[in-house]
Formats: structure tokens, C-alpha cells, sequence
């Protein structure tokens, strides 16, 4: 049996719900193949099917999602046996996705996002509003789950250019991110060039640099404003890093 709920289309940027339903499809039961105009994203709650899009083939399951991007030509089919149960939500996007979505998605932990959207019937004026605010749930689960090395780095280097006159260090962001000292190292390594510590290194002498040169502050303010509570030791940093004393380097370089 389909069940549509009535969606109004209010042409929103971003995230634009048109439409929304669910369905117990009879054995065999297809669609396609078609385009549609708009994004469309299936949520199978349970049994199994066949999803093709373009020359691309797929057989799906309980806890997974097939995706119908808009123009592109699909065609999907109940299993003959055990046919499958899902719920869709359809939008318009301007622009590209927060992320780029594949052809299927496993993602039992989503069908709590579908579910609730069911919710959506019960709404008056807030219908659409209520399903935007769920499709972008979605998303935020979706972004959360696709973790990378990279995902990781980008954090890194956000906590260091914000934090790097507080004193962080490497076993700080490491223990933020949950990650292994070791295993840190090596992606952040991989990715920019140098060590978590000595990137930590260069970027405070950077700012010294900035500091002291193009704004005029002093040695003992500089060292404070970028990490260093100890005069001694930021003298003894900046010398291994420029050659020279800051006094002498500013003396030359003036």
C-alpha cells in the first residue's frame, strides 16, 4: 500500500522538501525506468529489491538507501519473495549537496530520521518546514558517519590556528580527536609535511613574525600572544628557527 503526504513546494534555498511518503510494495512491484526533476532518496525499512541507475546495479536490504539524483534515469523492482518496504523524501537543491552521496548508502541508523519524518502528517502550516529540518538531520548524520583521515587533519589544523596561543599541544588535539598519538602523527604527517609539533612551531613563529614586525609589539608581548609564558624559551624557538635572536633578527631585518 503507498501512503503520500502532502508536501507544499515554498521554492526554499537549500533544502526544499516537495515531497514525501512511504510504501509496503507488493511483490514485483517496479518503477521506471524515469527521471525525476528533483533529488529523491529511498530508506528500505525492510525486505530487499533491485535499484539500477544508469549501468549501475545494486540489490538492497533492510538499512540501506538508494539515491535518484534529478535527470538522471532509474529504475527500481520489489523482490519477488521478499519484498521490501521503504520511505522516501523528495527535495530540490540549489547548488551541490553538503556531500557528495553515493548510489546506495548503509545506514541502519538513519531509519530513527525516516521514521520521524512520518511525523510530518500530523503538521499543518509547519509540514515543510518540519521535513527541511529532517532532511538536513539526515545530512548532519551522513557527514558525522563519513570520517576520514582528512576530516581529522582539518580539525587539527582549525584547533591550532585557533588555539595556538594557549599553549595546545600535539597530546591535546590527539585526545580530542580520540585518536592514537602515533596514528595522529602519521596523518597529519602524510597530509602537510612536517610534524603535528613542528607545524604547532612554525605557525607561532609566523604569528611572532607578524607580530613584531608588522604590528610593533615588543618581544615580551609577542611571546605571550603566541604560546610562550617563558621569554627564555621563545628566544630560544625563534633562534632555531630564524638563525638569529629576535632582537638581533628584528635589528637586521628593520
Amino acid at each position: 500500500m503507498i501512503n503520500f503526504v502532502d508536501v507544499a513546494d515554498k521554492a526554499y534555498n537549500g533544502f526544499n522538501p516537495v515531497q514525501f511518503g512511504f510504501e509496503n510494495c507488493e511483490k514485483s512491484h517496479y518503477f521506471g525506468p524515469a527521471v525525476r526533476t528533483h533529488w529523491l532518496i529511498h530508506y528500505v525499512v525492510s525486505g530487499n529489491g533491485y535499484f539500477r541507475i544508469q549501468d549501475r546495479d545494486y540489490i538492497l536490504k533492510s538499512g540501506e538507501m538508494f539515491v535518484i539524483p534529478p535527470f538522471v534515469e532509474t529504475y527500481y523492482e520489489a523482490d519477488d519473495q521478499n519484498p521490501w518496504e521503504y520511505i522516501w523524501v523528495g527535495f530540490t537543491y540549489n547548488g551541490d549537496l553538503p556531500l557528495n552521496i553515493d548510489d546506495t548508502v548503509n545506514c541502519p541508523e538513519a531509519l530513527r530520521i525516516f521514521e520521524d519524518m512520518k511525523l510530518c502528517a500530523q503538521k499543518g502550516n509547519g509540514r515543510t518546514e518540519f521535513l527541511c529540518a529532517k532532511i538536513w538531520e539526515l545530512f548532519s548524520l551522513l557527514l558525522d558517519r563519513r570520517k576520514s583521515n582528512t576530516d581529522y587533519v582539518d580539525r587539527a589544523l582549525s584547533s591550532i590556528h585557533a588555539e595556538y596561543m594557549n599553549g595546545i599541544t600535539v597530546q591535546d588535539i590527539a585526545a580530542r580527536l580520540n585518536l592514537d598519538r602515533t596514528y595522529f602523527y602519521a596523518i597529519f604527517k602524510k597530509k602537510t609535511g612536517v610534524s603535528p609539533s613542528q607545524y604547532i612551531t612554525n605557525y607561532r613563529m609566523e604569528q611572532a613574525l607578524d607580530l613584531m614586525f608588522n604590528k610593533g609589539k615588543n618581544i615580551t608581548v609577542t611571546a605571550n600572544s603566541v604560546g610562550y609564558t617563558d621569554i627564555y624559551t621563545f628566544s630560544k624557538v625563534f633562534k632555531r628557527h630564524f638563525g638569529s635572536s629576535p632582537r638581533k633578527y628584528i635589528k637586521m631585518n628593520k
